[in-house]
């Protein structure tokens, strides 16, 4: 795990300071986040790094992560190409599920702005699953599987050995994640979103949240979709494909090598492309059954989240006709 100590960043950085970043979007993933994020870093007065989930104020993300800064100095570094005038951003989705993520935050940038991005429970849910299917995370192929495993664990902690990297149920506790972030920086600077708000009327998301972040909100705005839901077509092929490209254990090192020596970088990428095009398909439709029973299981967190925001989330997301 990593140990991230921060420091309030200094009212006006001299020369040879870094800034720390103005905004952040804490998350969830799969809820439009890559999205807004591409469409923010378009605007000149807005700088978001290339990199577009850092982790680094999330003190429970592996430090072993390929790619993602492991001290305060790499951090900030992110942000140096940054202009003077520009407002400095980034995008991490664990840092709403993050017990400790609003509180490093609070200590490197006080007066941060904060932008959560909630979706209705079951249908997140269900595309985590298939994101964390993709990316190796997540082993079982079914989500009613996953999901009743994980409560089977809940219900008896000695089956869950070795624990678990994640768990379902923690990323829709709504109402405790966006309290931390109230209690710290104020209501008025934490801006939650709705999911179906944004994919229903990207610009016009799009300007809300340059409003809030008070940057010129007349400019244009290009919408965008990103990170859409896939389905697992083949597990084993994505996992031979994963293994030869990441090269995990000292054999398949040996061989990522060896394609290295005889491929171009062409050539890698075409295979890559494959498992995008063989081993990636379109979402099936989701089983309704599953998804009444997830709406039943989470309906009051939706009772609460609608009466924390001063919403009707309840209707918007049709538990107020569970049977």
């Amino acid at each position: 795990m990593t140990s991230v100590s921060v420091e309030p960043m200094p009212a006006g950085p001299g020369p040879t300071e870094r800034r720390a970043p103005d905004f952040f979007i804490v998350g969830h993933p799969k809820c439009g986040t890559t999205a807004l994020y591409e469409m923010l870093r378009r605007q000149p007065r807005i700088f978001m790094p290339s990199l577009k989930e850092p982790h680094f104020l999330a003190g429970e993300i592996d430090a072993q992560r390929g790619g993602v800064p492991r001290t305060l100095e790499e951090y900030l570094a992110l942000f140096a190409d940054a202009g003077p005038e520009q407002l400095l951003g980034e995008a991490s989705p664990s840092y709403l599920n993050s017990p400790s993520a609003a509180a490093n935050i609070a200590a490197l940038q006080p007066q941060a702005r904060i932008i959560a991005i909630l979706r209705e429970p079951a249908s997140f849910l269900r595309s985590w699953h298939l994101q964390l299917l993709q990316s190796h995370v997540e082993t079982e192929a079914d989500f009613a599987t996953a999901i009743s495993r994980e409560q089977r664990e809940l219900e008896s902690p000695a089956e869950a050995q070795p624990p678990r990297r994640h768990r379902y149920s923690d990323r829709v506790r709504y109402v405790e994640q966006l309290r931390r972030y109230r209690e710290l920086f104020g209501s008025e600077r934490v801006l939650v979103l709705i999911y179906d708000d944004f994919r229903d009327d990207n610009e016009g998301t799009v300007r809300e949240v340059l409003r809030f972040l008070e940057v010129d909100d007349a400019l244009p705005v290009q919408a965008r979709e990103a990170n859409p839901t896939v389905r697992l077509r083949s597990k084993q092929l994505d996992v031979l494909i994963h293994r030869a490209t990441v090269g995990r254990g000292p054999v398949m090192r040996g061989v990522k090598v060896g394609v290295k020596a005889v491929t171009t970088r062409r050539m890698r990428h075409g295979a890559l492309g494959m498992r995008r095009s063989v081993v990636y398909g379109e979402a099936d439709a989701p089983d309704e059954r599953v998804m009444l029973e997830l709406r039943r299981r989470f309906r009051g967190e939706v009772i609460a989240l609608s009466e924390y925001l001063g919403r009707d989330l309840v209707t918007l997301w049709g538990y107020d006709s569970l049977d």
